[in-house]
């Protein structure tokens, strides 16, 4: 592609690369955050849910169907990218000052899901390349006719035109999530204050790059200034605008904050916002998480011991606790923190993956049989969990039975966007599994499904004239097999 474009007109050049962005855009939908890390933890995701609840409820969506993902990024965004899931950076998290302006975010997230706005996505693409396509055959013709300056000039009308389309159409689909989010919020009796000052936020961070605030043709999202004036008048004209966060919801929200800080930050920034004077629980809870994370698990005992003390039933800084201990070589000490988390939230799987791994890394055999009936009771409650189906993994193979820990492996590498090693370790279980049994079946379709993502890969590596190493056997590996033989 690099080369090619050295011979071509620059305009072409632009149109062509602008045509290669909208079909890779459209692929990024598909799997939006497999390059990105995503942070899972039971406290923050019962956060998320119980403070978008009467969001979702206000929307028409059922609660239960809604799912928010947390992504390590410190950048200030939120965005949705197919199905009805919520995508919330941790910088949204670590930068909003109250539960409000999350909520604010999530109602604007939830007006693009109600919309349909990923599956229109299309739409304003295709509209965008039917007038780029148009413009390239319009201006080729010209250079044929010897115009070599009027078809370059056509073609560069074009793809100004075909980009001010796209981000008209884009920037409409804001608007429409902005008023969307403010019925949302209204419906549900929550203050729009939040909103108000997020996207005064996103003003200030604008201006403080220099971003032009007179000018919203290319721009993918309306002017800022525009967005606070509609959605303040409408705010301060509702009788939700004076309603309060309920102040126990708010408390939890600064505790997640105050650890998501902790976790995702270098130690001595924590340390520096969060000095050992501040003896609030945000500010210990933070603090332990940076002096675990330092490799300094005595002090990092030391904070959560003082959290406990006030209260020794938090199943949270119990998980803490124990992942403190475990992590630092002493799983059979994690195991009395952990076993009264589990009891005390039995529907946490993540807190139950924990306990299976820590009853795991005693290397006790007594301790595997419970191991493997925890970790399957948080699998039957979350079966997207990576991590629980790689200790589930172990666990099976410790019993001899090979087919089904390549089928939780399979599981794994098919939830880490690995499906390549997917398809390989469910062929592997097909091996040693009786046909027709359930087992069979679902390692049956992460081959399947695996071989389709690595034939989509392929196809969009072509779209973008870059080299792929595949296994042999052909374009994307050999057929797999799909009937069990055990």
């Amino acid at each position: 592609m690099a080369e090619a474009s050295k011979s071509l007109p620059s305009p072409l050049a632009f149109a062509l690369r602008f045509l290669l962005l909208l079909v890779l855009s459209l692929a990024v939908t598909v799997r939006p955050a497999a390059a990105q890390s995503i942070l899972r933890d039971a406290e923050t995701e019962a956060l998320l849910r119980d403070m978008s609840k009467p969001l979702v409820e206000a929307a028409g969506l059922r609660p239960e169907d809604v799912q928010f993902v947390l992504i390590h990024d410190n950048s200030i965004n939120a965005f949705v990218a197919g199905g009805q899931i919520v995508y919330l950076h941790s910088g949204l998290i670590e930068n909003a000052a109250n539960a409000n302006e999350v909520q604010g975010v999530i109602a604007h997230e939830l007006g693009h899901i109600t919309g349909g706005h990923i599956i229109r996505f299309q739409d304003g693409a295709q509209a965008a390349t039917g007038i780029m396509l148009l413009s390239l055959v319009l201006g080729a013709a010209a250079m044929a006719m010897g115009g070599g300056e009027a078809g370059a000039g056509i073609m560069a009308a074009g793809q100004q035109a075909a980009a001010g389309k796209f981000y008209s159409f884009l920037s409409t689909q804001e608007s429409s999530a902005d008023q969307a989010g403010a019925s949302f919020l209204t419906k549900a009796g929550i203050s729009g204050k939040g909103s108000i000052a997020f996207f005064k936020k996103i003003q200030n961070q604008e201006l403080r790059y220099g971003i032009p605030q007179d000018d919203s043709y290319f721009r993918t999202h309306p002017l800022s200034g525009d967005r606070i004036a509609r959605l303040q008048n409408i705010y301060e004209a509702d009788a939700a605008w004076g309603s309060q966060t309920d102040p126990a919801l708010e408390q939890r929200f600064q505790r997640v904050k105050a650890k998501l800080s902790g976790f995702v930050n270098d130690h001595k920034r924590t340390l520096q916002k969060f000095p050992e004077t501040d003896k609030s629980v945000a500010a210990r809870y933070a603090r332990a998480y940076a002096w675990h994370k330092a490799s300094y698990p005595d002090r990092a005992n030391a904070e959560v011991d003082a959290l406990l003390q006030q209260q020794p039933e938090d199943p949270y800084f119990l998980e803490l606790k124990g992942q403190i201990l475990l992590e630092s070589g002493k799983p059979k000490e994690a195991l009395e923190s952990l076993r009264q988390a589990v009891a005390l939230v039995p529907d946490q799987p993540l807190i139950s993956a924990l306990f299976g791994h820590a009853l795991i890394a005693t290397e006790d055999e007594k301790n595997f049989a419970e191991a493997k009936s925890v970790l399957k009771a948080a699998i039957g409650r979350d079966n997207s969990n990576p991590f629980a189906w790689y200790q589930l993994g172990i666990i099976y193979d410790r019993e001899g039975d090979i087919a089904r820990a390549a089928l939780a492996t399979a599981e794994r590498h098919s939830l880490q966007g690995n499906p390549m090693l997917a398809m390989t370790s469910a062929q592997a279980a097909l091996a040693g599994m009786k046909e027709g049994t359930p087992d069979c079946l679902r390692a049956q379709d992460i081959a399947m499904s695996s071989r389709a993502l690595m034939l989509n890969d392929k196809n969009l590596a072509k779209a973008g004239r870059k080299m792929m190493v595949l296994p042999k056997g052909g374009a994307a590996g050999p057929e797999p097999v799909l009937s069990c033989r055990g």
